[in-house]
């Protein structure tokens, strides 16, 4: 009776015990999806280096200069908004120092010379910022030892930093003070 169980099972695939063997192959859900997704991938990677040119005009484009403020000198402590040396400045409570510059000091300057060059870079900061929108933009660090935020200054993009160093009134920032006499 038994080899007669036996060859029952094997010659109809079914079992008294267990339910039918399938009798396809096993296919995994999704599976079929699987091509159209790899040619997707494909086809992206191969058109990813050529960007229409209008998106890369959007690529590249700086975000837009959102803040302003009227900057007068600061002659005692902090203000609202003012500049308080050729890279130093106040704008709504918070003190901000240009990271990307040095520019001579003007509390106190250690020579006429120095306390000269400081008046004209603090003016021409004022001016800049009083020049219409700009952008704040971290640096390598967000704060100095000091407290005050660490930020690059923008308009279009262009640091005005850059422009205070054009124009010789600042040097570019190299990680430390250097002396202006």
């Amino acid at each position: 009776m038994r080899l007669a169980w036996v060859n029952e099972t094997r010659a109809t695939g079914h079992s008294r015990f267990k339910k039918p063997l399938p009798k396809h192959r096993l296919r995994l859900p999704g599976i079929g999806a699987m091509p159209w997704l790899l040619g997707i991938v494909l086809a992206a990677l191969w058109f990813a280096p050529t960007l229409p040119d209008w998106m890369e005009e959007q690529v590249d484009r700086p975000a837009p200069d959102a803040l302003s403020a009227e900057f007068a000198l600061c002659h005692s402590g902090g203000g609202a908004n003012c500049v308080v040396d050729g890279d130093t400045f106040w704008l709504a409570g918070e003190k901000y120092r240009i990271a990307d510059i040095d520019t001579p000091e003007t509390h106190p300057p250690r020579c006429e010379s120095e306390a000269e060059l400081g008046a004209r870079a603090t003016e021409r900061l004022q001016a800049l910022l009083n020049d219409g929108p700009f952008s704040l933009e971290s640096g390598e660090r967000e704060t100095d030892r000091y407290g005050r935020n660490l930020r690059i200054v923008t308009r279009d993009g262009q640091s005005i930093g850059a422009m205070l160093v054009s124009e010789g009134l600042a040097r570019p920032w190299e990680g430390s003070r250097r002396p202006w006499c």
